[in-house]
C-alpha cells in the first residue's frame, strides 16, 4: 500500500500495477530489500510509472525511515500525529500521506484527489485540498471502510466520465445544470 501510494503519483493505477508486479517479482516490497535496492534497478523496475528517479529516490528514503521507525507504532499513532510525520517524508504530501492513513494504516482519513476535486469544482463546490477534505469529512461518519468505498467510486466515477471528457454524459454536472444536485 505504501509503495503504492508513491507509485500513483502523476500516473495512472495501472501503471502502478505493473510496477508494483516488478517490485514483487524481485522481492522487493518489503523495507529491508528496497531500502538495500539498486537504485538503477529500482528505477528500470518502476519506469513506467513516471518521474521514476524521483520515486525510486523516494521509495528508499520512506523504506529507510520505516526500518528506523517502528511501522506498527507510527500506525498507532493519532492520526493528526502520524499525518504530519508522513508529511515531512521527501516526496509526501497530502494525497500521499491520506492514502497511506486510510489504506495502509486503516485510520478514517478522506483522500481527495485530482477526481475528487475535478467532479466537485464541475458541481460548483470549490476548495482547496484541506476544504474539500474538511468537506466530506465532517459529513461523513468516520468509517475507514466507507472512506475507502467513497473514494474508490469517486475515482471509477471520474475515470469514466472525466478522463474521457464525457462531460455531456456527466449526470452530477446535469443533474446541477437542472438544479438538482447540491454542494
Amino acid at each position: 500500500m505504501i509503495v503504492g501510494a508513491f507509485l500513483i503519483q502523476q500516473t495512472k493505477w495501472s501503471n502502478v500495477e505493473k510496477a508494483v508486479g516488478n517490485l514483487k517479482q524481485a522481492g522487493m516490497l518489503e523495507p529491508h530489500s528496497l531500502s538495500k535496492a539498486d537504485i538503477s534497478s529500482l528505477e528500470e523496475m518502476i519506469k513506467c510509472c513516471g518521474f521514476y528517479r524521483q520515486k525510486a529516490s523516494r521509495l528508499k528514503s520512506a523504506a529507510q525511515f520505516l526500518i528506523e521507525n517502528d511501522m506498527d507504532e507510527l500506525f498507532n499513532l493519532p492520526v493528526d500525529k502520524m499525518r504530519n510525520i508522513l508529511l515531512a517524508l521527501n516526496g509526501v504530501g497530502n494525497e500521499t500521506a491520506d492514502s497511506i492513513i486510510l489504506y495502509a494504516a486503516g485510520k478514517p482519513k478522506f483522500v481527495i484527489d485530482a477526481y475528487t476535486t475535478r467532479i466537485m469544482g464541475c458541481i460548483g463546490v470549490e476548495g482547496n485540498y484541506t476544504q474539500l477534505q474538511k468537506l466530506f469529512e465532517t459529513r461523513l461518519p468516520q468509517d475507514v471502510d466507507l472512506f475507502k468505498e467513497y473514494h474508490a467510486l469517486v475515482v471509477e466515477y471520474g475515470k469514466s466520465y472525466c478522463g474521457k471528457k464525457r462531460c455531456n454524459e456527466c449526470i452530477l454536472v446535469n443533474g446541477h445544470r437542472k438544479g438538482t444536485v447540491h454542494g
